[in-house]
Order: structure tokens, then sequence, then C-alpha cells
């Protein structure tokens, strides 16, 4: 139960999602990734199916979301298409999430590296977490991105 605004994260692998769930992530995303961002990208990957998702609801409603991706065969973790709904932005959100999925990763991963593709203008947010450049700025459908690694500690 959710009590006011506090946010509640919750952690579904992609069976677990209900269809009801499934729409929402799905609409959420486009939203943010397609629509604000005026992305035209395939959102829908395949990777979904293999992911854990994280969502985080506020006062009853999607307010965020990421999803976490193990890689076995390259010994890491990647975090992707980590977003927070446009009125919940700033407000510690992302940071919310993203600790969470570093926990986890921690818990269920040790010894992975974990990885972002993150949007360039998203460097310092992902820097404070720990994560440290690994490649040069490329465009990944119109958007500057930049592929970051937290080290293996």
């Amino acid at each position: 139960m959710q009590i006011g605004n506090e946010p509640r994260l919750q952690w579904h692998d992609f069976a677990e999602l209900s269809a009801a769930q499934l729409y929402d992530v799905l609409r959420f995303r486009q939203a943010i990734f397609v629509v604000e961002q005026a992305c035209a990208y395939p959102d829908l990957d395949g990777r979904d199916q293999h992911a854990h998702h994280l969502l985080l609801h506020v006062d009853g409603s999607l307010a965020g979301y990421l999803r976490l991706m193990p890689v076995p065969d390259e010994n890491r973790v990647a975090i992707g298409r980590v977003a927070v709904a446009v009125g919940r932005r700033r407000q510690g959100y992302a940071q919310l999430l993203m600790v969470d999925a570093l926990a986890r990763c921690r818990r269920q991963y040790p010894g992975s590296s974990v990885t972002v593709g993150a949007q360039t203008y998203l460097t310092a947010f992902y820097a404070n977490l720990g994560f440290r450049p690994t490649s040069r700025p490329y465009d990944d459908y119109g958007i500057p991105h930049i592929d970051m690694a937290l080290p293996i500690k």
C-alpha cells in the first residue's frame, strides 16, 4: 500500500509483469523516449524479456522506470531506459532508481561491472554515481550518447 506521495519501488522480471503493468511501462517509455524526445527508435528491442524491470510509483501512478540487463558472457550488467515522468523530475527520483538498481547489481551480480549508454547531458549525473566514460560521444538515433561504466570494486 502506498501512503500519500511516498515513492514505491518494485522489481519485476518480464514474466511477472501483468498486461496492465507492461502496457503502462511501454506507454511510459514511448511518451518520454519517442514523443518527448522526438526520437523514432526501436524501443521494442527484444531485451525486455531477459531484463529486470524497476518501476517507481508515486501517488499510485508510474513516475519512473529503468531496466537492468545481465550480460553474463561479458561479466557485466547494463542499466537502460532510465526515465522519470516530466512532472516528477528534479525531485531525486532518478537517483532513487539508480541507487536501488546498483544495490541489486551488487547483491545479485557481484564482481560484474555495470554499464549505461547515457545521453551526454547526463554524464555528470552518472559520474556522481561513480560511472566513468568508456567511449567517445556518439549519435544514437539523433541523440548524443556516451558509454559509461562503473568499475568492479
